[in-house]
């Protein structure tokens, strides 16, 4: 599943003169899904099925 757009991040680095190699889209996913993960057990844990910024 797809968290992030490669055009995104792209734009990102080229606005900071940099350019992105094609393994660090895989890296930035699997990032990206286990801070997902990790917010999803501190709602659970506090009882609410909405996660918030607070999670993260």
């Amino acid at each position: 599943m797809a968290y992030i757009t490669k055009a995104g991040v792209r734009e990102f680095t080229k606005r900071n003169e940099m350019r992105v190699s094609g393994e660090v889209f895989g890296a930035l996913e699997k990032n990206v899904e286990e801070i997902l993960r990790k917010a999803t057990l501190r709602a659970k844990a506090n009882g609410r099925k909405t996660l918030k910024a607070m999670d993260l």
